[in-house]
């Protein structure tokens, strides 16, 4: 559908990319990952045609409509948030605009006019092209997806200008929904969805009918969603088969693969190499020396893969030991206004919980976070921090708290307040991949994930036994993540953090506190345990407030497991047929390999049955390659 033809392209002295090719295919389900920096936005920009590379071609067909979701949408028009939803219609708008015009002039024309038949004719296509679209559905259809990605109803008709930018975020991806393009280019389309929009956004990606290449750093959202993964690294583009844990998987054992490959390849040309040198002046060994250097000339070097080796180090310092019980609230009560976020609300945090809070947005989830950072007050009830707790707040917003005019040097020593001398915070700011010059950055020029960098690394010059973390996740990449997460796993303090993030969440949380209905109910186990939970447990009584809401949230995390069970086990019937169909394919790549082998020996010309008989093998290799090579591409795009 889309062919990339080695493309290059370079920023100043920096070569992004030299030779990279890529095709992404009509059913394509494709992770783009790779590091920070790595070039995935620009890859994107480049396939839908907002950047040109410096060489090299983009090859896609004329009638293919590519719809693109950047990291940051700076304008998306005027008008209503409806509106502009139903700007991403395209094709449907002109058409609707081409059909009011023919039916004008079929109003003046009268019926026994030769040029009636051809308007009324021409009217029938459009009109045929226009249900096709889906076009009398198109304003209900809006209405679903913008809803689906949790914007309520009573917004529809505001101006979009009113909205803060997450949402207008969430208002780009259905204006590029609603337009079903063939090929959807989503970068970062989760960064501002809450847990129930991401997970209706699965369900709509699950059955969309053309094909998407998605940039995330949500790992549990990659292991759902993708078929194929494209990992970006060092101006490479490699392409693994599966899900992001299969990736993961394969990308070590081909590592591994090349290794060993090395290694022999070593040890053989090592051994020729002692033979030559030890028979290269005797006589009698001259045609086999000459045999083996002919033989060493022919060696293919052993592919060397190139990979980020920088990675950030995190470790947060050991915590002062605060008492047993952390955090008490008691008939605590919040209000902005009108709307009422907590009320009568008792929670209670012990020494070494880590609790993840979950939610729909507006629930009160960083609300929460704040009342315990002192960042905003209660109206009511009682809220304590327990004996010798210190708490740090990584705010949702910390990197727009960040000054810009201070250096990245500048900016840590203000957190530091003292405590580090300047060759130590030069030394930690180097453990977070800001080296030599790099401190003297003004904060201003840093990227997200630079920036998200600094706050974490401010965050460590503060020893805290209560850490209050609201979207710590967000601009890091899939290495960052990993670190942070290991970086926790290693901390002796009490965690309660907002995220996302599920595999995150997995991975850190003891607890999940789900917040809504001005309440704050708290369950063991981890976020799957959690989802889990609600598919065996009976609904319990609820006063006549909560009834409703709560009610709906363990039906959508029943839906939830109850989806998650079904693509699992039609995952498994197609990826048994796929560990069928790939030894096959790999069988016949060699036998591929050694035909090409003789057929290059010019010794195989002299005997022309031998010749025909090869070229026969090769036609049938290849034909049973093609049709292997088509039941492989059908089975990956049908993972769910």
């Amino acid at each position: 559908m889309v062919r990339l033809d080695r493309i290059q392209r370079r920023f100043g002295r920096q070569v992004l990319f030299d030779g990279l090719s890529w095709l992404i295919q009509p059913d394509a389900r494709v992770g783009l990952v790779g590091p920070n920096g790595a070039g995935k936005t620009t890859l994107l920009r480049i396939v839908v045609g907002e950047d040109r590379p410096d060489a090299g071609s983009v090859h896609a067909p004329e009638s293919l409509r590519i719809g693109y979701l950047p990291q940051e949408v700076e304008t998306l028009g005027e008008g209503t948030v409806l509106e502009v939803a139903l700007g991403g219609l395209g094709e449907l708008r002109e058409i609707e605009t081409r059909l009011a015009t023919l039916e004008h002039r079929m109003s003046e024309l009268p019926p026994e006019d030769p040029a009636m038949q051809e308007t009324t004719a021409a009217y029938g296509e459009l009109r045929h092209r226009f249900e096709v679209l889906g076009g009398d559905r198109a304003e209900t259809r809006s209405r679903s997806i913008l809803t689906g990605l949790g914007v309520p109803p009573t917004a529809f008709d505001r101006p979009l200008a009113d909205l803060s930018g997450g949402w207008r975020m969430r208002v780009a991806l259905a204006r590029l929904l609603v337009g079903s393009p063939g090929l959807l280019l989503l970068d970062e389309p989760t960064n501002h969805l809450d847990l129930e929009a991401l997970s209706w956004l699965e369900g709509f990606l699950a059955a969309y009918e053309g094909a998407f290449v998605v940039v995330s750093h949500d790992r549990y959202f990659l292991n759902r969603m993708v078929a194929t993964v494209a990992e970006l690294d060092c101006g490479r583009l490699d392409i693994y088969r599966g899900n992001y844990d299969s990736y993961l998987e394969t990308k070590v054992q081909r590592d591994e693969a090349r290794k060993k490959d090395a290694r022999l390849r070593a040890r053989e040309v090592a051994r020729v190499q002692r033979f030559v040198e030890r028979f290269r002046y005797k006589a009698s060994k001259a045609r086999q020396v000459q045999a083996r250097v002919r033989a060493l000339e022919k060696l293919e070097p052993v592919e060397t893969v190139k990979r980020t080796t920088r990675k950030m180090r995190l470790g947060f310092p050991p915590p002062p030991r605060s008492g047993e019980i952390v955090v008490r609230i008691e008939g605590l009560s919040k209000a902005y206004g009108d709307k009422v976020v907590y009320r009568d609300l008792n929670f209670l945090m012990r020494r070494g919980d880590r609790v993840a809070l979950v939610g729909p947005n507006g629930a009160g989830k960083s609300t929460l976070l704040k009342l315990l950072a002192g960042g905003t007050d209660p109206d009511g009830g009682r809220l304590e921090l327990g004996h010798n707790v210190t708490a740090e707040y990584y705010a949702q917003h910390q990197l727009e708290a960040l000054d810009p005019g201070h250096t990245v040097l500048q900016s840590v020593e203000a957190a530091a307040a003292g405590r580090f001398d300047r060759q130590r915070t030069r030394t930690l700011l180097g453990s977070f991949l800001f080296p030599g010059e790099d401190v003297d950055k003004r904060v201003s020029v840093l990227s997200g994930g630079e920036k998200a960098r600094l706050a974490l690394c401010r965050l460590l010059v503060r020893p805290a036994n209560l850490l209050l973390l609201d979207e710590p996740t967000n601009h890091l990449d899939l290495m960052g993540r990993e670190v942070l997460e290991d970086a926790l796993d290693e901390y002796e303090g009490t965690l309660i953090f907002v995220s996302h993030d599920r595999y995150f969440m997995n991975r850190v949380a003891t607890s999940i506190g789900e917040v809504g209905n001005g309440r704050v109910d708290t369950y063991p186990g981890d976020y799957d345990t959690f989802m889990e939970r609600a598919v065996t447990e009976a609904p319990e009584a609820a006063d006549e407030s909560g009834t409703d809401d709560r009610q709906r949230r363990r039906e959508l995390r029943r839906t939830e497991a109850e989806e998650r069970n079904r693509l699992y086990r039609e995952r498994k019937v197609v990826q048994d047929e796929l560990d069928r169909v790939e030894p096959e394919i790999a069988t016949l790549e060699r036998s591929l390999n050694q035909v090409n082998a003789q057929q290059a020996d010019p010794a195989t010309y002299s005997d022309p049955e031998k010749a025909a008989r090869l070229a026969r093998e090769r036609a049938e290799i290849e034909s049973n390659l093609e049709g292997l090579y088509a039941r492989w591409d059908d089975l990956a795009g049908k993972l769910p």
